[in-house]
């Protein structure tokens, strides 16, 4: 076990500074590795959708200076007297929470994401009263209840985006028993959580259509990502033609759009889990489930014994997230990339090697 480090950490990392966005070198501190905490060097950090949101205050909660990033992986370099989870040298990780309650109903149930007293890994306030800063930096200082074993079968810069867009799509895929082998699920949307969602249906042995808006994404759906069907929604054919033929379907688009004719797709006692944030309210017709019996629901990231529960079933199926890694350099081309849905399927910003 290493020693605690009495002397805040002097970071390097980069920062929003208003709501344009624009994301510039930044030096800050971070709290000495307390009794609890694991301190490790960043090697690579994802970039989420949401980050996009939050440092160009699309969400009007944004806080500055902001350094994003909850998708954090990297090697503990030290490890407080009291930790007992994490030692020095272990390949971790960090989402979206840093902190919790630990005593309410969601905390002791293992769903600390729905705690009223969640930490956020940036744009929040820690325990100590400072803002939390996140993983566009080069060290992270964090209670061991909120660090993930990453498996070292796993490459690191790949199993970044599990902490987010992983655990995303695996969460209500498990919650909700939608992982039985020879059953047919739906993946809408095909982006960073939508692939996750194929990859895991296939590894839980499911048949796997995906259903998007554009027919170009058919070839890399089923020869890339193995998918069993394809089906472009605005092709009304196609739609009637598979009408009552999917027993799940996961929903992972961000944008307005309708969910009748997804509806329409399920069989009876079948079940539309969302996962997507469309800014604008979707509409429903309640004869759409009350005729088949149908179940819709949401889900958002997941606990941590979860995340860390997907973290091994990846580390057994060796599944992985498809990235495009980039330099620091190139953060806030990736960021207006991002904005046009121009990449495939998440990018991953090479820390160690460009900061």
């Amino acid at each position: 076990m290493g020693e605690a480090h009495y002397l805040e950490h002097e970071v390097h990392g980069w920062a929003a500074r208003d709501s344009s966005g624009v994301l510039s070198p930044f030096k800050f501190s971070r709290r000495a590795t307390g009794p609890r905490d694991v301190t490790f060097q960043i090697l690579y950090c994802g970039i989420c959708h949401s980050d996009l949101h939050q440092i160009r205050n699309e969400w009007q909660t944004s806080k500055y200076p902001m350094v994003p990033g909850h998708e954090l992986v990297g090697i503990v370099t030290e490890v407080g007297p009291e930790v007992r989870q994490h030692k020095v040298g272990d390949h971790v990780g960090v989402g979206c929470m840093v902190g919790s309650c630990q005593n309410c109903d969601s905390c002791e149930k293992g769903a600390e994401q729905y705690c009223e007293h969640v930490t956020w890994t940036y744009n929040d306030i820690d325990h100590d009263g400072k803002p939390t800063y996140g993983g566009f930096s080069a060290l992270m200082v964090c209670d061991e209840r909120f660090v993930l074993q990453i498996p070292k079968s796993l490459p690191l810069d790949a199993a970044a985006l599990l902490l987010c867009a992983g655990i995303t799509v695996y969460s209500p895929l498990r919650y909700f028993g939608i992982n039985e082998a020879g059953k047919s699920l739906g993946v809408v949307g095909l982006g960073g959580l939508g692939h996750m969602a194929v990859k895991f249906g296939k590894a839980f042995g499911m048949n796997v259509t995906v259903i998007s808006t554009s027919p170009s994404k058919e070839e890399e759906a089923r020869l890339i990502l193995n998918a069993d069907n394809f089906l472009v929604s605005k092709n009304d054919q196609q739609m009637k033609k598979a009408v009552k033929t999917l027993d799940y379907i996961i929903d992972t688009v961000s944008a307005k759009h309708e969910l009748e004719p997804l509806l329409s797709l399920l069989k009876v006692n079948g079940k539309l889990v969302l996962v997507g944030g469309p800014e604008e309210p979707l509409q429903l017709n309640p004869f759409a489930i009350l005729f088949g019996r149908k179940t819709v629901a949401g889900s958002t990231i997941g606990g941590i014994k979860e995340t860390q529960d997907m973290l091994d079933f990846c580390g057994v199926h060796n599944l992985i997230s498809t990235i495009e890694t980039i330099p620091f350099e190139y953060v806030n081309k990736a960021m207006d990339r991002l904005a046009k849905s121009d990449v495939k399927y998440r990018f991953v910003i090479d820390v160690a090697n460009t900061l």
